[in-house]
């Protein structure tokens, strides 16, 4: 069977057949569906079921680049292994709006439920994200806020996670009470390090426009005029839970965000997001956002690591439900 892929230009086919024509090469290793590319048409040759595979996944990905969303080798990549053959958005259709940080940054929602996540947060008060690692549950929400800031829609941004160690006890730290919970608050700066000049992220913090704060210090506060976004959230109590979405004051946003297959609390202890995602479904205002193995925008075998692990824990145990 032949198909053909009509072009509008050469940035087109160079997204579609991939950086020294690797998506090319991968249609073939997989599917064996040989991509030819002659002026404005690509040719698909191979056995039918075949060609329509790989034709759906370029249209996806044509698509997605004509409605103005970036799409990278590892996007295809991701779709190959998967193999989705999701109907594909129609040209012309409105495109989700994505958080407007500087370019530099690279980030725009990359899959389906990445442009969710951004709608949840836009319209939302409250949004409620579980998923895998490497989905950008935290990320996006980080960008967002970021977003949110420099449109003077809150002056101010809080980022917190609790302090619980991954499966290891490391004992006593060196150093004074910030260098001792820097560790734990490491990922939450490296996603304000790849969207705001350092520079500027320095001056933020020593302004308190940005505080990255450990979790048990917010309880009694009243947060107003602030986003508020609360990582790994999977271990935090019911009681931490709770007592984050009471500190919402005025004219404030909360995102918690965790995975539900990475609790490391004591196994007598239940998990507060666990609880939230159960108790607060429907909750008028707050909306629950999962995203799935197929949201997951790290190295395509980042997908297939979490599917040999299933839905159990880094410690050995089933999901919590």
């Amino acid at each position: 069977m032949t198909a053909e892929l009509r072009l509008r230009n050469t940035e087109e086919a160079r997204v579609l057949l991939g950086p020294l024509d690797r998506t090319a090469k991968l249609l073939r290793a997989r599917f064996g569906v040989q991509v030819v590319h002659r002026g404005d048409v690509l040719k698909l040759l191979g056995e039918a079921d075949s060609v329509r595979v790989a034709r759906g996944i370029l249209e996806r990905a044509l698509a997605q680049l004509r409605c103005g969303h970036s799409v990278t080798h590892a996007d295809v990549e991701r779709w190959i292994d998967v193999g989705e053959t999701i109907e594909r958005p129609q040209e012309g259709a409105p495109v989700p709006r994505a958080p407007r940080v500087p370019r530099a940054a690279g980030v725009q929602p990359r899959t389906d439920g990445q442009r969710h996540y951004l709608r949840a947060l836009d319209s939302n008060p409250v949004v409620i994200c579980v998923g895998p690692a490497g989905t950008g549950k935290t990320y996006l929400a980080v960008a967002a806020a970021v977003d949110a800031l420099r449109e003077g829609r809150f002056r101010r941004i809080i980022l917190t996670r609790p302090a619980v160690e991954a499966g290891e006890k490391l004992g006593f730290l060196p150093g004074d009470f910030r260098e001792k919970i820097n560790p734990y608050l490491r990922p939450l700066y490296d996603a304000l390090g790849d969207l705001l000049d350092p520079a500027m992220t320095s001056r933020y913090i020593e302004n308190d426009v940005i505080e990255v704060c450990p979790f048990a210090y917010m309880r009694g506060r009243t947060l107003n005029n602030a986003f508020i976004i609360l990582d790994e959230a999977q271990n935090t109590t019911v009681a931490q839970t709770r007592m984050l979405l009471t500190r919402m004051g005025a004219n404030s946003q909360v995102v918690i965000a965790g995975d539900l297959t990475q609790i490391d609390l004591p196994r007598s202890v239940p998990s507060g997001l666990v609880d939230a995602v159960e108790r607060l479904e429907g909750v008028e205002g707050l909306t629950i956002v999962r995203l799935q193995r197929e949201d997951i925008v790290r190295h395509p075998i980042v997908q297939r690591i979490v599917d040999a692990y299933g839905t159990e824990s880094r410690d050995g145990r089933k999901k919590r439900r």
